[in-house]
């Protein structure tokens, strides 16, 4: 449950979107479909300030819905450059790892999103992680370049 002081931090602005989307107000933790919090749905949806907001109001950065993906990921899949980085300078685990095993810079890696990738190795992704089948997000590099950027990192003026 939400307690008084997040309560105070939560717009009426928030409030109206939370209400529309399905989502009580008084419980950021709330999950919807398929155990997506109200910081899953707007990150999702591309609500830059919708995500601001419910993260200044106290939402759980790192909660993990039913495939066991927290916010990021739909920043990723989104291809949302600005939500990625509020959410990293918010304190996102970047290194979250769903039911398979696999983390943003996997997805960012085998779908060839090379920006992503270097932005998510700059904030500190470990390219050393593996999934449950062992694969490592070289692994699923969709090109060249990834493979070279996973392999060298990220040097300035890259």
């Amino acid at each position: 449950m939400t307690d008084s002081t997040t309560r105070d931090r939560i717009t009426p602005a928030l409030q109206q979107w939370l209400l529309i989307q399905g989502f009580d107000p008084d419980n950021l933790e709330q999950r919807g479909q398929n155990g997506d919090t109200a910081l899953m749905q707007a990150t999702r949806m591309e609500e830059a300030e919708v995500v601001r907001a419910l993260i200044q109001a106290g939402a759980a950065l790192n909660a993990r819905n039913n495939d066991g993906n927290n916010a990021l990921w739909f920043a990723c899949f989104r291809d949302r450059q600005d939500l990625i980085e509020q959410l990293i300078r918010a304190g996102i685990d970047f290194n979250n790892q769903n039911d398979n095993g696999a983390t943003v810079l996997m997805y960012a890696s085998s779908a060839g999103k090379a920006e992503m990738v270097k932005a998510l190795l700059a904030a500190g992704a470990d390219a050393q992680l593996m999934n449950l089948d062992d694969f490592r997000a070289i692994d699923f590099a969709a090109n060249f370049d990834i493979v070279r950027i996973l392999k060298h990192g990220v040097s300035k003026g890259n």
